[in-house]
């Protein structure tokens, strides 16, 4: 499909002075989010010059905003602040803009209906477009597992994936689950569409990979109306993945924390110091492919997409055959086997996260646990024991009680008999 940039020329209204066009860049996350974001940041002074505005301070403001918008509650031990009022902090200095302004994370696309008719409200009178880049499955799969597991995920390649494609795929409210919440293309873009007109929702196609970033930038900069050359891309982070031995650590790491370490030390600890500091230093070693038995419905999944965004009317930038699945460029390797007889890798893991553990002590010595007064007794401390031990236990009474409403309330009652425990040991 031919590509076609979005109309430069703001709105007008009777006073004669213009409303500002504001792109909302909602995502995909790993179809080159992260780039797009490092580009626009680091050359944020060329972009004014150009009539294009970054609102907020820092890349930060865009997630807050995201996280406000949506309705994330906030742990209330987290020091970075409350994220409250942010996203209308944002889309105020957005309608300020003289010509155009930029609203750009991944997590928007996690948005609801509701949520996304009010970030919509919210810029106007500006005009709204909103802008979603897309990946093809078979590279993407990969990759977004990989990201979960600097998210703390600590389920392999093989399991994770056969959740993804066989259960949460076919299910007819699939956008319950995470992978989908942001990757449903269609239905993200449906939403938006509710709120947006379709010739004002752009779907730009992140080129395959041996592309190189730059095809990427000059379609987003087509959007935004800027001159592509009239920034320097090397001032971009690259966001390049880790080595399948770094990302098994990873996954051993995820499974020896302790639940006592929150999730915001963890990514300003082990995502950001660990994984994007030292360990994406390192060469990398194999890339990770979908099983070649997984082909036929990645191929199932791009054709559907393609035949939905050919007939949508919305702004397609770069060509659609981009989201068939091609050859992997290089031999594909699927991550190590669990091996718990590795002496050396137990140790190293085991290191690992006590450092982790005794960071997050040193930091914040107000949370560290208190010593046991006795031992355990008794049947609901057994089961809490059990379960505390056992992640794919606690993942698996999670999905029930998602899913039926007995289990949910025999947790309810579970907690309730534990907390009465508690009560009593420490009185």
């Amino acid at each position: 499909m031919a590509t076609r940039a979005a109309d430069q020329s703001p709105a007008t209204p009777a006073d004669g002075r213009p409303h500002p066009r504001v792109l909302m860049h909602i995502g995909e996350p790993k179809t080159g989010t992260t780039f797009l974001q490092q580009v626009m940041w680091s050359n944020r002074a060329e972009l004014a010059a150009q009539g294009v505005v970054l609102p907020g301070h820092h890349p930060q403001d865009h997630f807050r905003a995201s996280q406000d918008l949506r309705g994330i509650e906030k742990r209330a031990d987290d020091p970075a602040g409350s994220w409250t009022g942010e996203w209308e902090i944002l889309a105020h200095q957005a309608r300020q803009a003289p010509r155009a302004a930029v609203i750009s994370h991944e997590l928007f696309s996690a948005a609801d209906e509701q949520q996304a008719g009010q970030a919509v409200r919210s810029l106007e009178p500006a005009e709204v477009h909103v802008v979603l880049t897309v990946r093809d499955m078979a590279s993407l799969l990969p990759a977004e597992w990989q990201e979960t597991i600097k998210h703390r995920n600590d389920r392999g390649w093989e399991d994770w994936l056969g959740d993804v494609i066989d259960r949460e795929s076919v299910d007819p409210d699939r956008r319950q689950w995470w992978f989908w919440r942001v990757h449903d293309t269609l239905a993200i873009l449906d939403l938006w569409a509710r709120h947006v007109p379709a010739d004002r929702i752009h779907v730009i196609m992140t080129p395959p990979q041996g592309s190189g970033n730059s095809l990427l930038w000059e379609r987003f900069a087509g959007l935004l109306g800027v001159e592509p050359a009239g920034v320097d891309l090397s001032r971009a982070r690259a966001n390049t993945s880790l080595g399948l031995p770094e990302i098994e650590f990873l996954r051993r790491l995820n499974q020896a924390l302790p639940a006592e370490v929150p999730d915001w030390f963890y990514m300003w600890t082990v995502k950001e110091g660990v994984a994007h500091r030292a360990l994406a230093a390192r060469p990398r070693e194999g890339r990770l492919v979908l099983p070649a038995d997984r082909d036929a419905w990645a191929k199932e999944q791009a054709e559907a997409l393609i035949s939905g965004l050919a007939s949508s009317g919305y702004d397609v930038v770069g060509d659609l055959d981009e989201l068939r699945p091609r050859p992997p460029r290089e031999p594909g390797m699927t991550p190590p086997a669990p091996q718990p007889h590795n002496p050396v890798l137990d140790a190293a893991v085991e290191a690992a996260a006590a450092l982790v553990v005794n960071q997050y002590r040193k930091e914040y010595p107000e949370a560290r646990p208190q010593p046991k007064r006795a031992a355990r007794a008794g049947l609901v401390s057994r089961v809490e024991a059990a379960v505390a031990s056992s992640p794919r236990l606690k993942r698996t009474v999670r999905d029930l009680s998602s899913r039926y409403p007995a289990v949910r309330r025999l947790r309810i009652l579970t907690w309730q008999a534990m907390e009465r425990t508690r009560a009593r040991r420490h009185s």
